[in-house]
């Protein structure tokens, strides 16, 4: 796995659009009822014709099919594109979400401003998840899978017994805001163990989402891991186990205060 990210681990996948026939009226009632959507791209089938925005729309008469008003010169990226160089153009440009066109200029995804910033805070990047992976293959002589899919908050074992509620509240923050990394989970013989993620796993849970998005590591044949032994020490079974910690308990804080 690279250690840079790319576009086509952080893009969105499931992508609205709009038909270029559409009226400027319903595509305006669209993008109010939508989720925090400025626009959308214009496709004909999977083919990118266009992107309207917002602004496309302000002065455009109710009845006028979106095509004469759409943006035609449009600037796109590739899945295997760095993050950093979406990044760039995100912030040349002005343009706050990007479509993702194949080798074929099908559409395949969609990149904002907010999956440049996810990618830049998450520390569960894929060079990370490699790292782990490797580190598994040599302890145990093992070899592994590894997949991107959404686990269940209530089915994992966690392997840290306390997160801290300073951090805590900052991860609540992601969530609401669309930024949280993907969880690292270990697939032992169907026991999910949570590796990385303990914060964000417990402000998934105090926020009541019942899946999160995950790297999950799969031992091709199941393994004595070390964490489920300090799982095991620890009582530690489901998330709710987990003790949170007030944060002037917490190293950083405690060592600040010796530094004084």
């Amino acid at each position: 796995m690279s250690g840079k990210p790319t576009v086509g681990e952080y893009m969105t996948r499931e992508v609205e659009t709009v038909s270029p026939d559409e009226t400027v009226a319903t595509v305006a009632r669209r993008m109010a009822d939508s989720d925090g959507h400025n626009g959308f791209p214009v496709t004909q089938g999977r083919t990118v014709e266009g992107f309207v925005s917002a602004g496309d729309l302000l002065l455009a008469d109710d009845d006028a099919p979106v095509f004469t008003v759409m943006t035609e010169d449009l600037i796109v990226a590739h899945p295997d594109m760095k993050v950093t160089d979406a990044a760039r153009v995100i912030l040349r440009s002005g343009i706050q979400r990007l479509p993702v066109v194949d080798d074929a200029d099908n559409l395949v995804g969609i990149i904002s401003n907010t999956d440049v910033v996810r990618s830049q805070i998450e520390r569960a990047t894929p060079g990370k998840v490699g790292k782990l992976m490797r580190t598994l293959s040599q302890i145990h002589g093992v070899n592994l899978d590894e997949e991107r899919r959404e686990v269940e908050i209530a089915a994992l074992t966690p392997t840290q017994a306390r997160v801290y509620a300073d951090e805590l509240e900052g991860r609540q923050y992601e969530l609401q805001h669309g930024l949280a990394e993907p969880l690292v989970v270990i697939d032992n013989g169907g026991t999910l163990y949570l590796a990385d993620g303990h914060h964000r796993a417990m402000a998934a849970r105090e926020a009541g989402i019942e899946t999160m998005d995950a790297y999950v590591i799969v031992p091709r044949t199941p393994v004595e891991l070390g964490m489920a032994k300090t799982a095991e020490k620890e009582g530690l079974r489901v998330v709710d186990d987990i003790e949170i910690v007030d944060y002037a308990r917490h190293p950083l804080m405690e060592t600040t205060k010796r530094l004084q």
